[in-house]
């Protein structure tokens, strides 16, 4: 009897360690809704490949799990966060959506996550950029994938000081991701011993950037920093070559840039950008495989967002495979718990505050001359390992990781 009093005192703590969990898929269909931009300024960024990529990883994981089909949706957000909250809400509670990834933009990124944690749901973020999302306004079912800005300005900050390029000008987007953006890549340029020269600041969707690049080419700065994003920063590069700025000495340092971007632009205009990825196809024999099979589907390769996308949707299926449910309890413990290994990251791990923590690549844009062929853009100057890309979570601000 009291041996047998001991096993069921056993049998009861592990009970309480592990929670229970509804076994099996709600529904009897896991959905996975990709959100996004599809017609505006950041369509080439994410956009319809991103849906490409998630489909890719339904496909590449066999359409099923726990023996329930897989389905992905997705719809346009039209960067406006009250459209983004509107088909979050519809997607949670009518169409039954498990979980919600991509969201380019940052605003819709923390609207759609706040509407998530309000409705115990899974977001995975590969597109916005935003420290908050991990840092005050974090939540336990919230998860950043790819990059966020403190990795782009140690990325493109830090590393390029190191690399030489040690005074810097900065042309920055007039809204609240420019000047985090501008900050940011600031301190850690002072942080690695350089100097900023100064800064102007240009609207939203401009079209003329001639008298900021005039102001940044006087400076004398050896790089001039842009502090902006998608079609601004494709049209500032582009009259930045017009203007023979990288062909007198100085060097563009696009601090969101991306393939998809530098291949709008062609390397004539985007020889000798720096910028930083966490994803290039070329890198490993993994990669190259990865990025033949996307580009025979879409004519592309991808890009960081559509490749974290692939990377997000492949660990959350199988995150409810190893839990054996799609309960969202039970399948965020899962992952932060698993480590991600994939063809977008290697040993990858997810810090408390949902931050995925992986090594990015510090980029320059290869000259036309030096390409052997389409797509073949990048020369890697260097690996900023994981560790330093991203914000300790126990110092991110999130109440979750204190």
């Amino acid at each position: 009897m009291k041996k047998l009093a001991m096993a069921s005192v056993a049998v009861m703590a592990a009970a309480a360690a592990f929670p229970a969990y509804a076994a099996g898929i709600s529904d009897d269909i896991v959905k996975i809704g990709i959100l996004n931009d599809q017609s505006g300024v950041y369509a080439d960024f994410g956009g319809k490949w991103s849906y490409e990529a998630a489909k890719m990883a339904v496909e590449d994981f066999g359409g099923t799990v726990l023996d329930k089909k897989i389905e992905v949706i997705t719809a346009d957000h039209q960067n406006k966060p009250d459209v983004a909250a509107n088909i979050a809400r519809q997607w949670y509670d009518e169409d039954k959506v498990d979980a919600i990834m991509e969201l380019t933009t940052s605003s819709v990124a923390l609207a759609v996550q706040g509407i998530s944690k309000e409705k115990k749901k899974i977001d995975i973020v590969t597109g916005a950029a935003t420290t908050a999302l991990t840092g005050d306004q974090c939540s336990p079912y919230g998860f950043h994938w790819a990059y966020d800005t403190h990795a782009l300005a140690v990325g493109t900050g830090g590393a390029l000081v190191e690399n030489g390029g040690d005074t810097w000008y900065f042309l920055t987007a007039d809204y609240a991701f420019g000047y985090s953006l501008e900050e940011q890549t600031s301190k850690f340029v002072t942080d690695n011993g350089g100097k900023v020269l100064g800064s102007v600041r240009h609207p939203l969707s401009s079209t003329d950037f001639s008298s900021f690049l005039l102001q940044a080419q006087a400076s004398g700065a050896k790089v001039i920093g842009l502090a902006d994003a998608g079609l601004d920063t494709a049209n500032a590069i582009k009259q930045a070559s017009e203007f023979g700025i990288v062909q007198g000495g100085q060097r563009l340092a696009a601090l969101l840039f991306t393939l998809s971007e530098v291949h709008g632009l062609g390397a004539e205009a985007a020889q000798g950008l720096s910028l930083t990825e966490g994803f290039y196809w070329d890198r490993n024999d993994e990669s190259r495989e990865f990025g033949k099979r996307f580009h025979d589907r879409t004519g592309r390769m991808p890009n960081m967002i559509q490749a974290g996308t692939y990377s997000a949707v492949l660990q959350y299926l199988k995150a409810i495979k190893k839990v054996g449910t799609d309960e969202t309890e039970a399948v965020s413990k899962a992952l932060h718990e698993m480590p991600v290994n994939d063809v977008f990251a290697h040993n990858g791990k997810v810090g408390a505050n949902g931050r995925m923590i992986y090594d990015m690549y510090l980029m320059e844009v290869k000259k036309p001359s030096e390409m052997k062929g389409d797509w073949d853009y990048y020369n890697v100057l260097a690996t900023v390992p994981g560790d330093k890309a991203f914000i300790k979570p126990s110092e991110s601000g999130c109440a979750l990781a204190q």
